[in-house]
C-alpha cells in the first residue's frame, strides 16, 4: 500500500462558484397585425311622436280641462308639470354637464318616475320644452319596473301646451314618447295609435276651437322673460307676450 504522505502535493482545488444562470439571449416578438380586444357598446333609443296643435279658448278653465283629456287614456296617475321659471332656465337631463344636471333635478325631484322617464325622453328628443311648455303626463302602455321606472317599450306621454304669442289662445297639442336600452318592432304603431287618441280626445274638449298650424315659440337666450303681475311667474322666455303659467298678458315697460 503506497504511503499517502510520499505523495507529491499538487496545487490545491480551486472550490467551483456557482454563478446565477446565463441569460437568454434577446428574441424578438412579434407584434400581433391587429389586437385582441373585448367590445363594449351601449344604445339608448329614443322616440316620440307630436299631433297638430288644436286651439283652446282662452281661460283658467281651458287649463283646468288639460288633465281630463287624458281620462281613460292613461294607465298611471296624471301628473300636471308646468313650466319652469328663470332659476332653472338652464336645466336639461344631461349627466355631462353637470350644472345643467343639477338643475334639472333640483327642479323635478319631486315628481313621479313616470313623470321624470317621460321628461328625459321628450327633452331629449327636442318634443317639450318647460320654458313655454304645461305638460301633462301619464303612462299609456306597457310596464314599470320594480322602482316604478316605464320599461324601454312602454309609451309615455300627453297633452304639452303653449300660449299662442299673437292671439293669446291655448295650443294644445299630443305627445308620445318611448325608449331606453332596446328596442321593439311594434312601438312604432302602438305609439302612432295611442297618438290618434289623444289627439280625438283634445278635439273632444268643450273649448276646442279646431285644428291649428301655429307653430311652437323658440327660446331666446338672454336675460329671460319679465315677471307676470298676475301670478308672480318669471318667464325663462324672453319673447313670452303671455304668462307660460296663467296665459295672462305680461306687462313691459
Amino acid at each position: 500500500m503506497p504511503l499517502e504522505f510520499l505523495r507529491r502535493k499538487g496545487p490545491a482545488a480551486v472550490p467551483e462558484t456557482v454563478g446565477p444562470p446565463a441569460s437568454p439571449g434577446p428574441t424578438g416578438t412579434a407584434l400581433p397585425e391587429e389586437v385582441v380586444a373585448q367590445e363594449h357598446q351601449l344604445r339608448i333609443n329614443y322616440a316620440g311622436k307630436t299631433s297638430e296643435g288644436v286651439r283652446i279658448k282662452t281661460g283658467a278653465a281651458a287649463l283646468a280641462d288639460l288633465p281630463k283629456m287624458l281620462a281613460g287614456l292613461s294607465k298611471s296617475e296624471v301628473e300636471v308639470i308646468e313650466p319652469l321659471p328663470i332659476e332653472f332656465s338652464q336645466a336639461a337631463p344631461t349627466i355631462v354637464r353637470p350644472s345643467e344636471a343639477m338643475q334639472w333635478l333640483n327642479a323635478h325631484h319631486a315628481l313621479s318616475p313616470i313623470g321624470r322617464h317621460a321628461l328625459v325622453v321628450l327633452e331629449s328628443i327636442d318634443a317639450v320644452d318647460l320654458a313655454f311648455d304645461t305638460f301633462v303626463c301619464g303612462l299609456l302602455d306597457g310596464e314599470t319596473d320594480t322602482s316604478g321606472y316605464p320599461e324601454y317599450n312602454a309609451v309615455v306621454g300627453g297633452a304639452a301646451a303653449h300660449w299662442d304669442e299673437v292671439t293669446g289662445d291655448m295650443i294644445v297639442r299630443g305627445v308620445v314618447g318611448w325608449g331606453g336600452r332596446g328596442v321593439r318592432g311594434d312601438t312604432d304603431r302602438i305609439g302612432s295609435r295611442i297618438l290618434t287618441s289623444i289627439l280625438s280626445s283634445i278635439l273632444a274638449s268643450q273649448y276646442a276651437l279646431g285644428l291649428t298650424a301655429v307653430s311652437r315659440p323658440m327660446v331666446a337666450t338672454g336675460r329671460g322673460g319679465v315677471v307676470c303681475p298676475h301670478c308672480g311667474f318669471h318667464s325663462a322666455h324672453e319673447r313670452a307676450f303671455y304668462c307660460p303659467k296663467c296665459g295672462m298678458r305680461l306687462l313691459r315697460g
